[in-house]
C-alpha cells in the first residue's frame, strides 16, 4: 500500500521484484491514482476498501506491505484482520508518526517545480540534478542524488502527485490533527514483522519508526544511513535484500497450505 501522495504504480519497486514469486496486489488507495473520491471520507473508510477489496479476491490470507501512510494502514489491517495478515513489512512508517521538516520556503516551492517539470522531460539530467533538484524539497525526500531515484519520481512520484485528490489530502490532515498514536495496542500483532527506516528521514523521523519497531512482538528493523523517507527509490537493491532474508525467515508467512 502506498503513501501519500501516491498510487498504486508507485508501489513498483516492490512488486515488480514479489511479484515474480508471489501474488501482488498494489491497489489505488481511495481518493489516489484512478480510485475517484467525489466526497470528503475519513482515513477509516480506507479499511472498509481494502476489506471489501480481499473478500473481492477472495485473499484469505496475506503479507501486507506498506510504505509511509500506506504502512498506518498496514497496522491498522492487522489490527482489524489478525487472522489474514500473516506478516507486515513497514516502510519509513510509524504507529505514532513524528516529522522533523522544516518550514517551507517560496524558494523551495520555486526549485521543486523546475525540478519536477525539467526532470519529467529529462529523468536523470545530471545539470538540472545539481541545479534545481539539490536545491528543492527533493533533498528532504532522498539524500543520493541519483539518475535511478529522479527516474523513480518522474516515472512514478509526479503522476502520483497529480493525482492526489484534495479529499485524501484533506482526510489525512484530520487524521493528523487528531494525533494519531496507536503505540499501546501494537503488543496485540503478533505475526512478524519487519521495520525499514531511514536515517534522514524528515516526514517520518526514523526515530518514531524504530519506537514502533520495539513495540512489534515479532519484529527485525533496519535503519539505512545517507537515505531519507524515499529510500526504496535511492537504495532498491539493499531494501529487497532485506525483504528476501527476512522472509526466509519466517516461510510460514507465504506457505499454502496452513
Amino acid at each position: 500500500m502506498h503513501g501519500h501522495p501516491g498510487s498504486g504504480p508507485s508501489m513498483a519497486v516492490f512488486t515488480k521484484h514479489l511479484s515474480r514469486r508471489f501474488q501482488t496486489v498494489a491497489p489505488d488507495l481511495r481518493g489516489y491514482g484512478k480510485s475517484l473520491a467525489s466526497n470528503d471520507f475519513d482515513m477509516t473508510d480506507h479499511m472498509l476498501d481494502l476489506e471489501a477489496l480481499l473478500d473481492r479476491l477472495s485473499i484469505e490470507r496475506c503479507l501486507v506491505l506498506g510504505w509511509s501512510l500506506g504502512g498506518i494502514l498496514a497496522i491498522e489491517l492487522a489490527l482489524r484482520l489478525p487472522a489474514r495478515v500473516t506478516g507486515l513489512i513497514l516502510v519509513a512508517t510509524a504507529a505514532r508518526p513524528r516529522g522533523s521538516h522544516p518550514p517551507i520556503t517560496w524558494q523551495d516551492l520555486l526549485y521543486t517545480g523546475v525540478a519536477g517539470i525539467v526532470n519529467r522531460a529529462s529523468p536523470g539530467w545530471q545539470w538540472n540534478i545539481d541545479t534545481f533538484g539539490k536545491r528543492s524539497l527533493f533533498r528532504y525526500l532522498i539524500q543520493q542524488h541519483t539518475a535511478t531515484a529522479y527516474q523513480h519520481i518522474a516515472d512514478e512520484g509526479l503522476p502520483a502527485y497529480l493525482q492526489t485528490s484534495g479529499a485524501a489530502r484533506r482526510a489525512l490532515e484530520k487524521a493528523l490533527q487528531s494525533g494519531y498514536n496507536r503505540l499501546d495496542v501494537l503488543p496485540q500483532i503478533q505475526c512478524p514483522s519487519l521495520v525499514l527506516a531511514a536515517a534522514a528521514d524528515r516526514h517520518i523521523t526514523p526515530e518514531s519508526s524504530l519506537e514502533t519497531a520495539q513495540l512489534l512482538q515479532n519484529c527485525q528493523s533496519h535503519c539505512y544511513p545517507n537515505t531519507a523517507h524515499l529510500f526504496p527509490w535511492e537504495i532498491p537493491d539493499q531494501v529487497l535484500a532485506d525483504i528476501d532474508g527476512w522472509m526466509a525467515l519466517h516461510p510460514q508467512m507465504v506457505a499454502t497450505d496452513v
